[in-house]
C-alpha cells in the first residue's frame, strides 16, 4: 500500500496522473489499462476485470473506473481481481464505489489480491477464490521527504491508515482491529482454503471449463472373463439336432435267431395243456357214477392281430400246435399228472 505525505498529497497525485497519461499515450489506451468492463455470457451480469496495479503509475485513476461503474445497469456484477495492490486511497475509493452500487457484486480472485487489492475484494457481497490463488494483507507503506517532524508525521499517518485497513478485514471476517494488525505486520498470505477459514472469502471454488459439455459416463465394458467365446470364426453354427429315427419294428424272424428246435420247445412250454377225456366207468360196477368233472374253460378268443410284424411272429409262436414231444412233456409236468395216472390205473 503506497501513500504520499499528507501535505504533499495533491502534488504527488497530480504527478501520478501525468505519468499515467504519458504512459497511455506511448503504449496506447488499451495496452496497459488496469481494468476492463465487459458483458459476461449472462446478459444479467456485467464483468469488471481489475488486472494490474490499482491506479498509480501505469494505469488509470479511480475516478475513471468509478465513472464507468455508474453505467452498469445489470442486476449482477462480477469483479475479477488479479492485482498486487497499488494506491491506498484509489483502492478505498473503488471499494466504496462497489459497496454503493445497486448490483449484487461477486468478487472473484483470479490470481492474487494483495495489499489494497485485498481491501477492494472485501467490498464484494460474495468473495470467491479460484484454485491456487492467494490473498495477502500487510501494513501500509509510503515515501516521505523532509525533516524529522515530517518522518514522525508519516509514521503516525501510516498507523492510522493501517488501523483503517484492519477495520475493513474485521468488518468482513470478524475479530478485532489489534488481531488483524498483528496479522498485517506479519504480512500474512492466504491460500483459498485458508482465506475461507479466516473469513476473508466465502468459497474456494472449482472452475469448470466453459463451453465444454460434461461427457456422459461411459458404460463399463464387460470384463473379458465374462465374454462368451465366439466360435463362429471356426464355422460353428450351434449344436446339431438329430432327427428321430422311425421305428422300423422287429422284422427278423425269431426262429432264425434261436433256432427251430429251441423255438419249438418254447412254444411247447407256453402252450396250454391239452384237455384229456375222463374214461367211462364199467357198466357192471355198482359204484355210483362219479360226478362229471367241470368242463374245461373255453379257450379265450385269440387277441386281435397285432399291427406290427414282431407282434405277429410272437402270436404265431404262441398259437403253434404242440407236437408229440411237447404233449409228452406237458403230460409229465402238468399239475394233475398223479390224479390222472391214478384214474387211468
Amino acid at each position: 500500500m503506497n501513500i504520499a505525505l499528507p501535505g504533499k498529497a495533491r502534488v504527488f497525485q497530480a504527478r501520478q496522473r501525468e505519468q499515467a497519461e504519458r504512459e497511455r499515450t506511448r503504449l496506447g489506451v488499451e495496452a496497459r489499462s488496469w481494468y476492463r468492463i465487459t458483458n459476461a455470457t449472462d446478459p444479467d451480469e456485467a464483468e469488471v476485470m481489475l488486472y494490474d496495479e490499482i491506479g498509480g503509475w501505469f494505469g488509470s485513476t479511480a475516478d475513471e473506473l468509478i465513472a464507468e461503474l455508474k453505467t452498469i445497469t445489470s442486476p449482477r456484477m462480477r469483479v475479477r481481481v488479479n492485482s498486487p495492490g497499488g494506491s491506498v486511497f484509489e483502492g478505498i475509493a473503488i471499494a466504496n464505489a462497489l459497496r454503493s452500487h445497486p448490483a449484487s457484486v461477486t468478487v472473484q480472485v483470479d490470481g492474487i489480491a494483495a495489499s489494497i487489492a485485498s481491501v477492494i475484494a472485501m467490498a464484494g457481497d460474495r468473495i470467491e477464490m479460484a484454485p491456487n490463488t492467494m490473498l495477502m494483507i500487510h501494513d501500509a507503506s509510503g515515501v516521505a521527504m523532509g525533516n524529522a517532524a515530517d518522518m514522525e508525521e508519516m509514521a503516525e499517518l501510516l498507523d492510522v491508515i493501517s488501523d483503517n485497513i484492519a477495520d475493513a478485514y474485521a468488518q468482513r471476517a470478524g475479530g478485532t482491529r489489534d488481531e488483524w494488525r498483528a496479522r498485517m505486520r506479519s504480512e500474512t498470505w492466504y491460500l483459498p482454503e485458508d482465506a475461507v477459514d479466516a473469513g476473508l472469502a466465502d468459497e474456494a471454488v472449482q472452475m469448470p471449463k466453459q463451453g465444454t459439455p460434461t461427457p456422459a459416463p461411459a458404460e463399463e465394458p464387460e470384463p473379458e472373463m465374462r465374454r462368451a467365446f465366439d466360435l463362429t470364426a471356426y464355422g460353428y453354427t450351434g449344436p446339431r439336432r438329430e432327427e428321430p429315427k422311425a421305428d422300423a419294428g422287429l422284422t427278423e424272424d425269431i426262429r432264425s435267431l434261436i433256432g427251430e428246435e429251441i423255438a419249438a420247445q418254447l412254444a411247447a412250454v407256453v402252450a396250454p395243456p391239452p384237455v384229456e377225456a375222463t374214461p367211462p366207468a364199467p357198466v357192471d360196477q355198482a359204484t355210483p357214477e362219479p360226478a362229471p368233472e367241470p368242463a374245461a374253460p373255453e379257450p379265450e378268443a385269440s387277441a386281435a392281430e397285432p399291427e406290427d410284424e414282431w407282434g405277429a411272429d410272437v402270436a404265431a409262436l404262441l398259437t403253434t400246435p404242440a407236437d408229440d414231444w411237447a404233449a409228452d412233456l406237458i403230460h409229465l409236468i402238468g399239475p394233475d399228472t398223479s390224479s390222472r395216472a391214478a384214474t387211468a390205473a
